[in-house]
Protein backbone atom coordinates (compact mmCIF):
# COMPACT_ATOMS: atom_id res chain seq x y z
CA UNK A 1 0.00 0.00 0.00
CA UNK A 2 1.52 3.55 -0.93
CA UNK A 3 2.52 5.74 1.87
CA UNK A 4 3.07 9.46 1.79
CA UNK A 5 5.52 10.83 4.04
CA UNK A 6 5.64 14.39 5.31
CA UNK A 7 9.42 15.56 6.05
CA UNK A 8 9.43 19.19 8.21
CA UNK A 9 12.50 21.00 8.03
CA UNK A 10 12.82 24.84 10.06
CA UNK A 11 16.65 26.89 8.39
CA UNK A 12 17.74 30.17 8.85
CA UNK A 13 18.01 32.43 6.30
CA UNK A 14 22.02 32.56 6.24
CA UNK A 15 21.85 28.46 6.12
CA UNK A 16 19.14 28.40 3.12
CA UNK A 17 21.64 28.06 0.25
CA UNK A 18 23.89 25.50 1.97
CA UNK A 19 20.51 23.60 2.91
CA UNK A 20 19.28 23.99 -1.01
CA UNK A 21 22.25 22.04 -2.32
CA UNK A 22 21.98 19.58 0.24
CA UNK A 23 17.85 18.61 -0.27
CA UNK A 24 18.92 18.71 -4.18
CA UNK A 25 21.45 16.25 -3.44
CA UNK A 26 19.57 13.99 -1.98
CA UNK A 27 16.19 14.56 -4.16
CA UNK A 28 18.78 12.95 -7.29
CA UNK A 29 19.71 10.30 -4.56
CA UNK A 30 16.11 9.80 -3.98
CA UNK A 31 14.55 10.02 -7.13
CA UNK A 32 16.59 6.23 -7.89
CA UNK A 33 15.19 4.54 -5.23
CA UNK A 34 12.88 1.07 -5.53
CA UNK A 35 9.27 2.39 -4.16
CA UNK A 36 9.72 5.86 -5.17
CA UNK A 37 6.52 7.39 -7.05
CA UNK A 38 7.09 11.47 -5.99
CA UNK A 39 8.12 14.19 -4.12
CA UNK A 40 6.64 18.06 -3.99
CA UNK A 41 8.39 20.33 -1.51
CA UNK A 42 6.42 23.46 -0.19
CA UNK A 43 7.79 26.77 1.85
CA UNK A 44 5.86 28.17 4.40
CA UNK A 45 3.86 31.50 3.11
CA UNK A 46 3.46 32.78 6.32
CA UNK A 47 6.71 31.41 8.11
CA UNK A 48 9.99 32.37 6.48
CA UNK A 49 12.51 28.79 6.68
CA UNK A 50 9.82 25.93 7.19
CA UNK A 51 9.70 24.03 4.51
CA UNK A 52 7.54 20.55 3.91
CA UNK A 53 8.43 17.74 1.89
CA UNK A 54 5.15 15.26 0.44
CA UNK A 55 7.11 12.22 -0.49
CA UNK A 56 5.05 9.04 -2.22
CA UNK A 57 6.66 5.62 -1.85
CA UNK A 58 5.09 2.44 -2.84
CA UNK A 59 5.19 1.15 1.05
CA UNK A 60 6.68 1.79 4.07
CA UNK A 61 9.04 -1.07 4.04
CA UNK A 62 10.42 1.09 0.78
CA UNK A 63 10.77 3.88 2.53
CA UNK A 64 12.20 2.61 5.91
CA UNK A 65 14.94 1.04 3.38
CA UNK A 66 15.67 4.71 2.62
CA UNK A 67 15.43 5.69 6.13
CA UNK A 68 18.16 3.26 6.94
CA UNK A 69 20.60 3.34 4.04
CA UNK A 70 24.26 4.78 4.66
CA UNK A 71 24.01 7.14 1.55
CA UNK A 72 20.64 8.71 3.14
CA UNK A 73 22.20 8.69 6.56
CA UNK A 74 25.40 10.29 5.47
CA UNK A 75 23.42 12.93 3.78
CA UNK A 76 20.71 13.20 6.42
CA UNK A 77 23.54 13.97 9.54
CA UNK A 78 24.75 17.19 7.26
CA UNK A 79 21.32 18.34 7.01
CA UNK A 80 20.39 18.40 10.93
CA UNK A 81 23.83 19.60 11.97
CA UNK A 82 23.05 22.67 9.65
CA UNK A 83 19.66 23.20 10.97
CA UNK A 84 20.85 22.21 14.13
CA UNK A 85 17.77 19.92 15.65
CA UNK A 86 16.41 16.46 13.53
CA UNK A 87 14.32 16.55 10.82
CA UNK A 88 10.47 15.56 11.62
CA UNK A 89 8.93 12.89 9.54
CA UNK A 90 5.36 12.04 9.46
CA UNK A 91 4.42 8.45 7.81
CA UNK A 92 0.65 8.45 6.65
CA UNK A 93 -1.21 5.63 4.40
CA UNK A 94 -3.94 5.67 2.46
CA UNK A 95 -6.97 4.96 3.70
Amino acid sequence: MAVKVLIRRKVTSENEQELSGLLRELRTLTTNRKGYISGETFTRFDKPGESLVVSTWQSADDWREWVLSPERKKLQDKIDGLLGEQTSYEIFSYS
